[in-house]
């Protein structure tokens, strides 16, 4: 059994801002990052020796797509456990992500937790483990930063679990227009 992470990678200035956002408040809070590039999850973390179920769905559900829009809008935050860009999804955005839970949703090993699925919190994590006692001070550093970007969802990205990290195990592009 391997373990496997479906998510929408984030590129671009947005990228480029997490990892310097993300960097600044690991070294001044003395916090340990996540092993992810910028993202927003799909499905979380999942084992499977079947994986080319998976694959398969995304290969033509990728291929049957166009990229639509989503925007970062500031931050957000889960009790005080997570720190996040929030990540704001069109009307259309919204209705490919459903589309591709839907399908997903029939493969028969996959099963989704409740903050999984259709009705979740588009977020891109910048800190999450073990935060609480640094919190407040966090959330005042990131939150003086403007933190807004225009970008896409137009990728699927399928990372694997190997040497202690996460590696991309494939990526699916979705058509441009």
């Amino acid at each position: 059994m391997e373990r496997y992470v479906l998510v929408c990678n984030i590129e671009g200035d947005a990228l480029k801002f997490h990892e310097k956002i993300t960097s600044e408040v690991c070294r001044k809070f003395n916090k340990k990052r996540q092993k992810l590039p910028a993202h927003f999850t799909i499905k979380a973390p999942f084992e499977t020796d079947q994986i080319d179920d998976m694959v398969n769905v995304l290969e033509k559900f990728s291929n049957s797509k166009i990229k639509t829009s989503i925007k970062i809008q500031g931050f957000g935050k889960f009790r005080q456990d997570v720190v996040y860009m929030n990540v704001e999804v069109s009307e259309e955005a919204k209705q490919v992500h459903d589309e591709l839970i839907d399908e997903i949703a029939q493969i028969p090993w996959i099963e989704f937790k409740k903050n999984e699925g259709k009705d979740r919190v588009f977020h891109c994590t910048i800190l999450s483990r073990r935060i609480q006692d640094k919190f407040n001070e966090i959330w005042e550093y990131v939150n003086q930063y403007e933190c807004e970007f225009d970008l896409y969802f137009d990728n699927l990205s399928l990372y694997i679990w190997r040497n202690n990290t996460w590696e991309i195990y494939k990526k699916f592009k979705f058509n441009e227009a």
